[in-house]
């Protein structure tokens, strides 16, 4: 089964870090030869005076190394994803560079000259407030209502980003007053979504573009955990009432004397008196006449106190021992 796993920061840092200025990637530039990553400005100045990779010594290039090196888009928007404040600052720095150097300021694109805001680059903040919109989830309402174009109840919310879907449960569960024996599920469209999830997460993995509310649904189940249960209870309590009668007969034919077949007579046991059957002769059952079926006579010995043999009467016929 497949296991999702919470890694820190502190563990990423080595792959998102440059090792000539030890900060994080800011325009990371890749060698094409080795794919090693650099910042832009530390890489261009290293391969002034070295035309070899400062990782794995790899020649970048004989004459130009400046060719075999290529922006890594992909990679800077993951370093500003992952840490916090990044993006902020770096295009604070650079506002604040170009309003002293107005003259250099006429080249670059809007991002080079820090002119990009946060939400234009999808870049989210901890601290920042994303609204939302939650609704009921039912796979058979939503059918009728796609049918018949009902409209459906929705909350809308602001909440920081650093909310987890774990709070927004407790939060509709003590919203709406849900019992306990029933679990609140956030989803997604049809996805539902871990408890560890923050608002930020979900906007960064559904590439939500603030074109609207984030929209979030939920549903609500009986526990699962509960039902199993009470379920296994009440097949140990059903299945201790049908063995009850089925262990009392079978202790009954395990004193049932080796295995012999049950007779309308019961056989004495040594040391008890043996007690005379009634005599043959029509037997009502219910109104019915009925006669008792024959036995084979067996003659037993009883001994009581004294080693004397007795007689012993049994189905109607007497024998004698000795």
């Amino acid at each position: 089964m497949h296991r999702t796993t919470r890694i820190k920061i502190t563990e990423l840092n080595p792959h998102l870090m440059c090792v000539l200025c030890g900060g994080y990637f800011i325009d990371a530039t890749t060698i094409i030869e080795c794919l090693h990553s650099f910042c832009k400005m530390c890489i261009v100045r290293y391969l002034e005076t070295s035309k070899y990779c400062p990782i794995c010594d790899v020649q970048v290039h004989k004459t130009k190394p400046l060719l075999n090196i290529r922006s890594d888009k992909t990679l800077q928007d993951i370093v500003y994803k992952l840490v916090p404040g990044l993006f902020k600052n770096e295009m604070k720095r650079r506002r604040d560079f170009y309003a002293e150097h107005p003259v250099d300021a006429s080249n670059g694109s809007n991002e080079d000259r820090g002119e990009v805001a946060d939400e234009d680059k999808r870049i989210i903040t901890d601290d920042e407030i994303i609204s939302l919109s939650i609704e009921f989830f039912d796979q058979i309402k939503k059918k009728k209502s796609i049918n018949k174009k009902e409209p459906s109840k929705i909350m809308y919310l602001q909440c920081p980003a650093a909310m987890t879907v774990m709070h927004l449960r407790k939060f509709l569960r003590s919203k709406m007053d849900i019992p306990n024996a029933y679990q609140v599920e956030v989803m997604y469209e049809d996805e539902p979504l871990k408890d560890y999830y923050t608002l930020m997460d979900i906007a960064y993995i559904y590439t939500w573009r603030r074109n609207g509310p984030l929209p979030l649904k939920y549903r609500v189940r009986p526990n699962c955990k509960k039902m199993k249960v009470s379920h296994a209870q009440q097949e140990g309590q059903n299945s201790a009432g049908r063995s009850g009668p089925e262990s009392d007969s079978a202790s009954e034919k395990a004193g049932s004397p080796a295995g012999a077949q049950s007779t309308s007579s019961s056989l004495p046991s040594p040391g008890t008196p043996a007690q005379s059957p009634p005599a043959h002769g029509p037997n009502n059952v219910n109104g019915t006449p009925t006669t008792a079926p024959q036995t084979p006579s067996r003659s037993f010995t009883q001994f009581g106190s004294s080693n004397k043999p007795r007689k012993v009467s049994l189905n109607g016929s007497s024998t004698s021992s000795g």
